[in-house]
């Protein structure tokens, strides 16, 4: 998928903010006007074309043997692709850093984010938690764009390891933090629904760079704070 850059950088009080890049083209109206808290603007991915997806979803049924006339199919279509459309629609996130001015160099750590994804292979959900963490250089960043960022990644079809890379080069490229550290932890549907039907399973990746990954007693410290988490139903 393309990405472009979104709207200028925003400047508030001593902090800078930058918007992460969405999908250019068309969006879908959110009740509200497409706007969340101020700055929490839904942006939907390239060429969503919900009728169009309606449509499909109509098709779809059909040829599944599904009685389009019965009353509880017949809105169906309709449900199916605003349901699509909602979770293909990423939240856009004003990336505000702050001066590192106490000069704090630990570990800073956000665990247990919910996040929802779609599977690439089979258009079926994954859920699951996600911990990221950063090693502050010269800037630092508010604890809720973390959960944000997550959000926003998660708001596409892919697979969890690339969901888990894209988190933590976001990260990465808009912090420049000393080192960067990505847990996810997730159940599949593809995997506990169908095929292998391996219910209660979990699936963990991580992404490290930097001195998360260069020092080996800050890549332990991270991983063992992380390993103890997850493994119950966000």
């Amino acid at each position: 998928m393309d990405l472009t850059a979104t709207s200028a950088a925003i400047v508030a009080g001593d902090g800078v903010a930058t918007s992460l890049p969405t999908a250019s083209g068309g969006s879908i109206a959110s009740a509200d006007g497409s706007v969340v808290d101020g700055s929490h603007r839904e942006t939907a991915p390239r060429g969503l074309d919900v009728d169009a997806a309606e449509r499909a979803c109509r098709q779809l049924l059909w040829a599944l043997g599904l009685d389009l006339s019965s009353e509880a199919v017949v809105r169906t279509p309709h449900r199916m692709a605003r349901a699509f459309a909602e979770l293909l629609t990423a939240p856009e996130v004003d990336f505000t850093t702050f001066p590192n001015e106490e000069g704090y160099d630990e570990l800073v750590l956000v665990e247990d984010i919910p996040f929802r994804s779609l599977c690439e292979h089979h258009m079926l959900p994954f859920a699951g938690v996600a911990h990221v963490g950063y090693l502050p250089g010269s800037r630092i960043l508010g604890l809720s764009k973390l959960a944000r960022l997550v959000a926003h990644a998660a708001s596409r079809p892919q697979t969890q390891e690339r969901l888990t890379t894209r988190v933590a080069e976001e990260l990465d490229h808009r912090l420049r933090p000393r080192g960067v550290g990505v847990v996810l932890h997730a159940q599949h549907a593809c995997m506990s629904l169908r095929g292998a039907r391996a219910h209660g399973t979990w699936t963990r990746t991580s992404s490290l760079s930097g001195e998360l990954t260069e020092d080996p007693a800050r890549r332990a410290e991270f991983l063992s704070l992380t390993r103890s988490r997850g493994g119950a139903t966000p």
